[in-house]
């Protein structure tokens, strides 16, 4: 067997390992954006009152809204309130009208959710995607906070 054909033989051997790495390589890859796009992170719910939904995108059109919690958490004495909007996605279109009516008639309701591990364009513009709504019935809306006895605004 002369040098040749040593290195010939290398060489498909080289290349064997190196097929069998890219393709190991792809198929870990396929599997993280797999789970990237239908893992979920969390599930759950938050109530409160819809402030905006709007349908919006370049090429992938997507429901997006605020939901306002209606509480304050800030020191009242700092005068400094809480943040209270949560910004959501709808996927779904019916949902989304769901959403958009409570939105007109000022309803209070409970978005339920499920939160990626990442945010995905394709989805919405945040990682929290409601799948289900429910409306409350004439709720009434939340109390400011009260002040503690002798202090006045």
């Amino acid at each position: 067997m002369g040098f040749r054909d040593k290195l010939s033989e290398k060489g498909k051997q080289w290349w064997r390992y190196t097929r069998i790495f890219m393709l190991v390589l792809v198929a870990v890859s396929l599997a993280l954006l797999l789970f990237l796009i239908f893992a979920d992170y969390s599930e759950g719910s938050r109530t409160g009152y819809v402030t905006k939904i709007s349908h919006k995108g370049y090429v992938f059109k997507t429901y997006e809204g605020e939901l306002n919690f209606g509480f304050f958490g800030g020191s009242i004495a700092q005068g400094q309130p809480s943040e209270n909007l949560w910004r959501f996605s709808v996927t779904n279109r019916k949902v989304a009208t769901e959403v958009e009516d409570a939105s007109k008639l000022g309803q209070k309701v409970t978005l339920y959710y499920k939160q990626k591990y990442v945010k995905i364009t394709l989805r919405g513009e945040t990682e929290y995607l409601v799948y289900k709504i429910e409306a409350h019935a004439n709720a009434p809306l939340a109390e400011p906070p009260k002040l503690p006895p002798g202090q006045s605004k």
